[in-house]
């Protein structure tokens, strides 16, 4: 199954089984980041501009713009940031908040086949965003969590799943516009949580066929050596099928772990991107 965003006058990107890992980049969010989240309150985006650039560069294929801060206009700034990521790289956009309001004003702007990020299983989510989707032709993200929070029974996660692509195909949204998100908790939290996540993406690949996608570096929030619990997550849930990963691209482990990962699941046909890579830097 295909998932198929696009910008208008730049790229189309395909996700799916039998396509490359597509790479969603996660650094226009300003949590955790204190001078972003000071310069999105002050109207500042030359940060948004340099991250956009930079993952561009990186190998993005799709970039996620995240403006949630405490005590923002989010309904004003989301859509600006979206402007500025478009005048600035040819990418197709995860635009990435909560808030209903927010997501319809940067859908009126947007140029292309967006993705939504995200709704999840609660009542309240489907019925503000699902119509919202549907109305602008976007694709979705579901989370695996409702009114109950997230599960560690991973056939839970499946039920909500389900719930999810159900009220979407009640709302008329295509199954290929809804990629599942099997959720991603600190591996510090639980110590099965990351066993959960993957024993969720095999069962919603088996019970629903869709396009899987997660939020990789969740999984070493709060640790030391971040890059390396990524990497060896990131290369656990390809295995798995994982379809798409939000993850930082600039990371050079990253970058070389997604064309592995391409190479070894039989996406790169002669290991012409990783020679390619390899001899960029030598």
């Amino acid at each position: 199954m295909h998932t198929i965003v696009t910008r208008a006058g730049g790229k189309s990107v395909v996700i799916g089984d039998d396509q490359p890992l597509t790479i969603v980049g996660e650094k226009i969010n300003p949590t955790g980041k204190k001078k972003f989240s000071k310069a999105l309150l002050s109207g500042d985006f030359a940060t948004v501009r340099k991250y956009a650039e930079v993952q561009a560069e990186a190998g993005a294929d799709i970039l996620d713009v995240n403006v949630g801060v405490a005590g923002i206009e989010e309904e004003k700034v989301l859509p600006q940031a979206v402007r500025v990521v478009m005048d600035t790289v040819n990418l197709p956009l995860s635009i990435d908040s909560a808030n209903p309001k927010a997501i319809q004003a940067a859908l009126e702007i947007y140029q292309g086949k967006a993705i939504v990020n995200s709704v999840t299983g609660e009542e309240k989510s489907l019925g503000a965003l699902l119509p919202i989707v549907k109305k602008h032709n976007a694709a979705v993200i579901g989370l695996t969590y409702d009114e109950a929070g997230p599960s560690d029974d991973p056939y839970k996660r499946l039920e909500v799943a389900k719930k999810i692509m159900h009220q979407a195909e009640q709302m008329g949204i295509a199954k290929e516009d809804v990629l599942i998100d099997c959720l991603v908790q600190p591996a510090s939290l639980e110590k099965a949580t990351a066993k959960t996540t993957l024993e969720t993406i095999r069962l919603v690949k088996q019970e629903l066929g869709v396009n899987i996608v997660l939020g990789i570096s969740n999984v070493s929030f709060g640790l030391p050596d971040r890059k390396y619990l990524n990497v060896a997550f990131l290369a656990m849930a390809a295995a798995e099928g994982m379809t798409c990963a939000i993850i930082d691209p600039t990371v050079p482990e990253i970058r070389k772990t997604l064309l592995a990962a391409n190479l070894l699941l039989g996406h790169d046909e002669f290991a012409l991107k990783w020679i390619e890579y390899y001899r960029a830097k030598c």
